[in-house]
């Protein structure tokens, strides 16, 4: 199964033509909030750029509080280097706390850990000889090479999410997530945690923001991380039956079946159509597809049902997620 996620569908994904490929990260599993346990994201994407020629590569999301920035700034470079520039970055603060306490790091720390690396990255994969010296990390006359000729695009993850005792995330925008954004990102990623309304009213409230601290809001792309399971029919009831068991595999049993249907893209073709333009004509530029099951008709089904006849040809990228789940 590893070769066919990383191999199999990073070259059909391409020869499909999605924008990217992507991975998310756990490092450990989270019984509950998900099925099942994840490959490494990192030797993931390399294996991807290995076999793969012009289509970009990126992390939606890396867990960035729980890695070493240099260590990080080493492994990401390499990527970039092998894949001929073609890496992107999108991190999150995490929310799975054993994957902190297993690290020896306190989840409290989460978003000033955040922030301190993506101070840190910058700097190691741009200059010569960095020094840096914060509230967590401390290294002097560091030089990484081969450095990226450019650096990358940076994608920051965050959102409402539906209360959950699991998690200790909020159901609307917190201010330390909307600050990280205004300093950090390039592209917002709205996670796919929230209802639809949600996710909506999260890209209003980040627009606001920036707005308010004198930054323009269309210097911010917006995007929306999302799972999904396609089924061939045009009964709904017979849909939401046959995509019930792969997303509560992928999903694990904590969240109902009600919760996860409000949440991911599920139903009919025209629903989640519907549900894509909805967010689309709030400003949505890039949705991230992640397939509830590792199965190659999956990307043939989102691309040739969803994605050509709905979004193609009107300069709105649409990007896919390759299983990185066992």
């Amino acid at each position: 199964m590893a070769r066919r996620i990383t191999v199999d569908m990073a070259r059909r994904a391409e020869e499909l033509g999605f924008d990217s490929l992507t991975v998310w990260d756990h490092m450990l599993s989270a019984p509950g909030l998900y099925g099942g346990s994840w490959l490494d994201p990192l030797v993931v994407l390399g294996g991807a750029a290995a076999v793969t020629k012009t289509i970009p590569i990126g992390t939606h999301i890396l867990v960035v509080p729980i890695r070493h920035p240099v260590l990080l700034a080493k492994e990401l470079a390499t990527i970039d280097s092998i894949s001929g520039g073609r890496l992107f970055l999108g991190v999150g603060p995490g929310w799975n706390e054993p994957e902190f306490t297993s690290m020896g790091i306190a989840m409290r720390e989460r978003g000033r850990r955040t922030d301190e690396i993506l101070d840190a990255l910058r700097l190691l994969l741009t200059q010569d000889n960095v020094s840096f010296h914060g509230e967590f990390f401390h290294f002097d006359n560091v030089t990484i090479e081969p450095r990226p000729k450019k650096y990358f695009t940076i994608w920051v993850a965050g959102g409402s999410r539906v209360p959950d005792p699991l998690s200790p995330d909020k159901p609307y925008m917190v201010k330390t997530v909307l600050e990280r954004i205004l300093k950090h990102a390039d592209v917002f990623t709205c996670r796919a945690s929230g209802k639809t309304e949600w996710v909506a009213r999260d890209f209003d409230a980040v627009k606001q923001y920036l707005q308010s601290a004198g930054r323009d809001p269309n210097t911010l792309g917006l995007a929306h991380v999302q799972a999904g399971y396609l089924v061939d029919t045009a009964d709904r009831e017979k849909a939401l039956s046959l995509q019930r068991r792969p997303m509560q595999t992928m999903m694990g049993s904590h969240r109902s079946w009600e919760h996860l249907q409000e949440c991911y893209m599920v139903g009919t073709f025209d629903d989640i159509v519907a549900r894509l333009k909805f967010l689309e004509s709030k400003g949505l530029e890039h949705v991230t597809i992640h397939p509830a099951a590792p199965e190659m008709e999956q990307l043939d089904l989102w691309m040739k049902k969803i994605i050509q006849p709905n979004f193609r040809g009107r300069d709105r990228p649409q990007v896919a997620n390759y299983h990185t789940r066992h």
